[in-house]
C-alpha cells in the first residue's frame, strides 16, 4: 500500500465518524494518510484535517471510488441523497451505521459488494461503546473480521442477525439516553435530599459506572446484586419498593420497546 492509498473511506464527518476514526488512529489500526472522509461542510473538513491529519473531500464519489472499506456514517434521512448518482466500487466492503436502513436497501445501492449493517452507540466516543453487526448476503468471514476490528477500537462487538437490529437500536443505541436520564434523576434526588449539585452528580455517575463495572466483571446477575444490597427493613428495600410502585422497570422496558418500534418505522 502506497502513502496515497485509501484503505478506509468515510462518508460523513460527524461526531460518530470522528469517534471511530480517532480511536482507529490512536490504536494504529489505520494510518491517517489512508483515511479519506467525505464531508459537505468546509469548516468540518478543516477541523478533521487539523485534528487528525486525515484526507478530506466534499466529493462522495471520490471516497467511494478510492476506498477498500467504505463506512457510511451519515444521517439515515439523507442516505438516498448522499448516494444519488454514485457509481459503486465493486472492490470495496461497505459498512453502514445508519439506523433503520436495512441490508436490503443497502444492497440495492451497492449490489456487487459485501455489505455489513452496524449499530454502535455514543459511548464509542470514549472507547466504551457497544456495537452490533449484521452481515449481508455477500459477506464472508474476512469481511466480518474487518468490521469487528474497526468497532473493537471503540468498545465491544457482537454479531446478530439483521432481524435483531431494531431491538439493538432500541436497547444499546437509545439506551445511553435512558441511563443519562437515570443518572440525572439520581442526582436530582440527592439534591432534593440536601446534597450540593456537583457532589450529587459525582455520586450518581460513579454509582452507575461502578455498578455496571461490577456486574460486567463478575458476571453477577443484576437481581442478585440488588438482593445483596437490600437488607431487611433497610433503606435500599424501601427505595426499591417505591421504584416498583412507580413502575420503574416497566418504564424502561416500554422505553426500549418504543425505541425499537421507531427504528422499524425509520426503516420502512
Amino acid at each position: 500500500m502506497t502513502s496515497n492509498s485509501i484503505c478506509l473511506g468515510i462518508i460523513g464527518g460527524g461526531i460518530m465518524a470522528e469517534a471511530i476514526l480517532s480511536r482507529l488512529l490512536a490504536q494504529k489500526i489505520f494510518a491517517a494518510n489512508t483515511i479519506l472522509v467525505s464531508e459537505p461542510r468546509a469548516e468540518r473538513r478543516e477541523f478533521l484535517v487539523q485534528r487528525y491529519q486525515v484526507q478530506v473531500t466534499a466529493d462522495n464519489q471520490a471516497t467511494v471510488s478510492a476506498s477498500e472499506i467504505l463506512l457510511l456514517a451519515i444521517k439515515p434521512q439523507v442516505f438516498a441523497q448522499a448516494i444519488a448518482n454514485i457509481t459503486p466500487n465493486p472492490h470495496s466492503t461497505v459498512i453502514s451505521i445508519l439506523a433503520g436502513v436495512t441490508l436490503d436497501k443497502l444492497e440495492q445501492a451497492f449490489p456487487q459488494q459485501p455489505v455489513i449493517r452496524v449499530m454502535p452507540n455514543t459511548p464509542a466516543t470514549v472507547g466504551t461503546g457497544m456495537t452490533a453487526i449484521a452481515p449481508g448476503t455477500k459477506v464472508q468471514e474476512q469481511h466480518i473480521q474487518q468490521a469487528k476490528s474497526i468497532f473493537a477500537a471503540v468498545g465491544e462487538v457482537v454479531e446478530v442477525p439483521e432481524s435483531s437490529m431494531d431491538a439493538v437500536t432500541g436497547l444499546s443505541g437509545s439506551g445511553p439516553a435512558f441511563v443519562a436520564l437515570a443518572i440525572e434523576a439520581l442526582a436530582d434526588g440527592g439534591v432534593a435530599s440536601g446534597l450540593p449539585r456537583a457532589i450529587a452528580l459525582q455520586l450518581a455517575t460513579q454509582t452507575v459506572l461502578g455498578t455496571a463495572t461490577l456486574i460486567k466483571e463478575t458476571g453477577m446477575h443484576p437481581g442478585i446484586l440488588k438482593d445483596r444490597v437490600t437488607s431487611p427493613g433497610g433503606t435500599t428495600i424501601a427505595g426499591v419498593a417505591k421504584l416498583e410502585s412507580l413502575g420503574f422497570r416497566s418504564a424502561l422496558i416500554e422505553a426500549v420497546k418504543t425505541a425499537t418500534a421507531r427504528s422499524k418505522e425509520l426503516g420502512e
